[in-house]
């Protein structure tokens, strides 16, 4: 059978069964009944517990908390900060109210604060990128809507009514900020300080409708960034973010709620022009499109999306670098489409956020979503397919399958994963995956497989252990095509411990996947320690030492790196790295990195580094990273940096560089990546993006500027220019496209 029939049969099967996996209410922790304010260690205070009322008339999504129905819910207060004093109450007073109706959630927040308009915003962006949540005055809401303790939806919001929304899973493992939500968001900048009003329709959320009263897991966010502090409703350790569901309180009274299935429909149209010599002469020119994508809520914990002649065309171009390693580079996927629910599909060297792992999915990832429908990082057709991922009776479920174009020599192909998962017990699961890429319309073709077993175990709190076996078939593969793992990891509030073994056969090819190295044996451990030390203007200082060693499956070493280094973390939000590594490489094959060879043979040799991230919270900052030492057989030294403007909340300048000068034997070359990007919101509905960078390796430059438009919810009006060109030789456009793309949100 088929793989593709085999997960659409998968599909339906799942689709048709109840949702029966019963409602986990986690345990409510308990402590010493004292004054909010009095611990220093956060997450020795009770979880709290609040409740949401039913509203007679839905308030007025206008930012204001002024409708009288307002008064009526109960007050949740009383924030507790994270840093720079752990465990006292916040400086900035936090009030919280929630309502509902058959029709949504309402959360009203007013967030005091006694230098009202000195706010720290860094973008008016929907779904503003990470480092703009960080670095900028936040409110956040986390729902956990089955009670699970691991899943949530989290809400992200800044004082500009710019907001950022996803799911996270896995007690915070895995985040998804592709997820989309057509809520509603209003802020109001008052005398006092700022308001907020979120309207989420329960027709967005997943949970179990047949349930009579609800109880979700919540908590609740503020960020005052001047003052470089966090503060929690559930009081949290620095380390652990707002989605760290297994620590959040409980959010009672919601009763006689509609069942969450829905459908919402998605069209575009588009008009394009291409042209450049490295295009087919097929693709050059003006054309014209459509397709669409659907959703559907299967279930209360299922959904399935559909997609039609899918297009990427207003995805920003992937960040040029320079590789000076002989192993390939992991570039992360940034199609929506792939983006949304990736979670789901996670399976191999995954991290937990504060822990070092000493390897990460971008060292070896079974599914990586950039092998369909990209080629060299050039775009390929797209014909259709379909997603169901969730929850159903006690699994967690993640099927796809996509069908392709031919490309070139290339043949048309279709693409199947199955990944599913269980929790056995609290912060612990096991699961299964299994891929398949196939040609199409060849006969006699055969495909590729991957599977693999794999295993992730919370023990005491701060205890993980890691594992997973995974193999591949491909064809006229004749080697090892196992990779196997095994990982334990400690973090508490002072210590950082961690130890690890890998072994990835010499013909392990994961062909809808990502692997680094191969024909390894790898041994990582590493011991760290996490201290404040007292001084006001320092926040932690977090040393350690790390050691990796890399066997092939003949026992010869062909890596070995000792590392130590030392984290200072300033109460301003700056932060100093500095690190010393000696390194041993084994070249078995000569290769090639920019202008110079690197031959074969043995190496020893020394680096250092150190790096300065300045407070992003502020009109200026910086990063600046400096390192160098030997090279192989020569020498390297190394400078990058970061520079961002921002001018006032709707303006922000980048520029940066990488620059790398290596001295070999052979001879002395340079490299280095140089980029500018500017970014200005209209309002938090029209934004302007223009992104420049230029490779010297490659002497390209690369240009990417987007105006969009968001017209309404979930619906964008965008027009992108992209161009690739070469300006050694005379010059010329390797690659150029002008697109005007609409989207449409229907709900039914």
């Amino acid at each position: 059978m088929r793989a593709g029939t085999l997960v659409l049969t998968l599909s339906a099967l799942l689709s048709m069964a109840p949702d029966a996996a019963a409602q986990q209410v986690g345990p409510e922790r308990t402590a010493p009944d004292l004054a909010r304010g009095s611990y220093d260690d956060p997450e020795a205070y009770p979880r709290p517990v609040g409740n949401a009322f039913r509203a007679a008339v839905a308030p007025q999504v206008d930012g204001r908390l002024d409708d009288a129905v307002w008064q009526s819910a109960e007050v949740l207060t009383d924030f507790i900060q994270s840093q720079p004093n752990a465990g006292a109450l916040a400086t900035e007073r936090t009030e919280v109210r929630i309502l509902y109706t058959d029709e949504a959630i309402y959360i009203g927040a007013m967030n005091y604060d006694s230098q009202a308009g000195s706010y720290v915003v860094q973008s008016l962006e929907r779904d503003f990128p990470s480092l703009s949540t960080r670095d900028a005055d936040i409110f956040g809401v986390t729902l956990d809507t089955f009670l699970d303790r691991r899943d949530s939806f989290i809400f992200l919001i800044n004082p500009y009514g710019a907001y950022r929304d996803g799911q996270t899973f896995n007690d915070s493992r895995n985040t998804d900020f592709g997820f989309d939500i057509p809520i509603q968001v209003e802020t109001a900048r008052l005398e006092e300080g700022w308001s907020v009003e979120l309207r989420i329709p329960w027709a967005g959320l997943r949970y179990d409708g047949a349930r009579v009263e609800q109880v979700f897991g919540l908590n609740l966010l503020r960020r005052v960034r001047r003052v470089n502090e966090d503060s929690y409703w559930a009081p949290l350790e620095r380390r652990d973010p707002v989605h760290r569901m297994s620590k959040a309180g409980t959010l009672n009274g919601i009763r006689g709620i509609p069942g969450s299935s829905n459908l919402s429909l998605k069209p575009y149209a588009l008009a394009a022009d291409q042209a450049g010599s490295t295009l087919d002469v097929s693709a050059e020119g003006a054309r014209a499109d459509f397709g669409g994508e659907l959703k559907y809520g299967v279930t209360p914990g299922l959904t399935l999306d559909l997609t039609y002649n899918t297009d990427f065309s207003q995805v920003e171009v992937d960040q040029e670098r320079v590789n000076l390693t002989r192993f390939p580079l992991f570039f992360p996927e940034q199609r929506d489409f792939f983006v949304e629910n990736s979670g789901s599909f996670a399976f191999g060297d995954q991290t937990e956020r504060n822990y070092r792992a000493g390897a990460s999915l971008r060292d070896f990832t079974l599914f990586h979503s950039r092998r369909i429908g990209l080629l060299d990082g050039r775009p390929v057709p797209i014909i259709a397919g379909g997603r169901l991922s969730g929850r159903m009776a006690g699994f967690d479920v993640g099927v796809l399958d996509m069908r392709t174009e031919g490309a070139g020599e290339m043949p048309g192909e279709n693409f199947a994963v199955l990944r599913m998962k269980r929790e056995v017990a609290p912060g612990s699961d096991v699961g299964a995956m299994f891929i398949e890429r196939s040609p199409v319309d060849q006969p006699g073709a055969e495909a590729s497989r991957s599977y693999g077993l794999d295993a992730n175990v919370r023990l005491f709190g701060g205890l993980i252990v890691s594992s997973y076996l995974a193999r591949t078939e491909t064809p006229a593969a004749e080697g090892d095509q196992t990779a196997a793992r095994f990982g334990a990891a400690w973090r508490d509030r002072t210590w950082n411990l961690a130890a690890l073994y890998r072994r990835i056969g010499d013909d392990f090819r994961p062909e809808m996947g990502f692997v680094r190295r191969r024909d390894i044996k790898h041994i990582y451990a590493t011991v760290g320690t996490h201290r404040r030390p007292g001084v006001s203007w320092i926040q932690e200082v977090a040393p350690y030492v790390e050691m990796h060693r890399f066997n092939n499956l003949r026992d010869t070493l062909v890596t070995r790196e000792i590392q130590g280094g030392v984290r200072v973390d300033l109460s301003s939000g700056a932060s100093l790295n500095a690190s010393v590594a000696r390194r041993y490489e084994l070249v078995e094959t000569p290769f090639t990195v920019s202008a110079g060879t690197i031959p074969e043979g043995g190496y020893d040799f020394n680096e250092a580094s150190v790096s300065f991230q300045s407070s992003a919270g502020r009109p200026f900052s910086a990063n600046v990273r400096i390192s160098g030492g030997g090279f192989y057989s020569g020498d390297r030294r190394s400078v990058g940096g970061r520079l961002r403007w921002l001018v006032s909340h709707q303006l922000a300048v980048n520029a940066s560089a990488d620059f790398n000068r290596i001295d070999l034997p052979e001879g002395s070359f340079t490299s280095a990546v140089y980029s500018g990007r500017v970014k200005y919101g209209f309002n938090t509905r029209v934004f302007l993006a223009l992104n420049v960078q230029y490779n010297d390796d490659l002497d390209q430059l690369v240009t990417y500027g987007r105006l969009n438009f968001i017209h309404g919810p979930l619906s964008d009006l965008f027009l992108v220019l992209s161009e690739r060109r070469h300006l050694g030789g005379g010059g010329g456009v390797l690659e150029r496209a002008f697109t005007i793309k609409a989207t449409k949100l229907l709900t039914f």
